[in-house]
């Protein structure tokens, strides 16, 4: 038993940046922490005590894990849908997360989502080697064996997604700069609740 608790302490020192991984990789809070509940599970079916690097380990239990959960995710793209930004936007409360914890959670959900767009850009292996090398400055020789490929092709994976990622956009500045114009103005019509006023820009 006192094996065990030693084990579960040591897990929670890693708990926060496994998590940190895991929500930069799936960009969803909750499946984060699944993600790191899975990982502690495995951990509980091998003898922990053969494992030399027990954060690195973890760290490649919960990569794995959420390779595998973007791959599945392949075929059912999420997407925030115009009602639950709209019910983000109108409500006040969410514009400034220090007023509660909760609000600041759900704020950091919304910002993970806008952040998966970017990254729904990416094949599930792209998106593990820009987030391990990129965010975290993980080794490309750790991340190979993640996305079984050698550590020469891992590179270039990341080196592709840092393209898509950072492209030049395909809008003309004109364009974007009258784009802006529209959702400055939707935003401040939904936060207003001035229904006239969204109904308005969005004509």
């Amino acid at each position: 038993m006192d094996e065990r608790d030693g084990l579960a302490e040591r897990f929670e020192t890693q708990r926060g940046r496994l998590r940190a991984v895991a929500h930069r990789m799936l960009g969803s809070l909750d499946e984060a922490d699944d993600a790191v509940q899975e990982a502690w599970l495995r951990l509980g079916r091998i003898d922990a005590g053969e494992v030399d690097n027990l954060g690195g380990w973890l760290r490649t239990v919960v990569t794995r894990i959420c390779l595998d959960m973007l791959r599945s995710r392949s075929s059912r793209r999420e997407d925030l849908t115009a009602q639950e930004t709209l019910d983000h936007v109108a409500n006040p409360a969410r514009a400034n997360p220090r007023e509660d914890p909760e609000d600041e959670a759900v704020l950091t959900d919304s910002v993970s989502r806008a952040l998966l767009v970017v990254l729904d850009a990416l094949g599930p292996a792209e998106r593990v080697a820009f987030v391990l090398h990129d965010m975290y400055a993980v080794p490309f020789d750790e991340i190979a064996p993640i996305v079984e490929r050698t550590p020469v092709a891992t590179k270039k994976l990341a080196s592709r997604a840092r393209h898509k990622v950072r492209g030049r956009p395909v809008v003309p500045a004109s364009e974007l700069a009258r784009n802006r114009q529209v959702v400055s103005a939707f935003l401040a019509a939904a936060r207003a609740g001035d229904l006239g006023a969204i109904l308005a820009v969005l004509d």
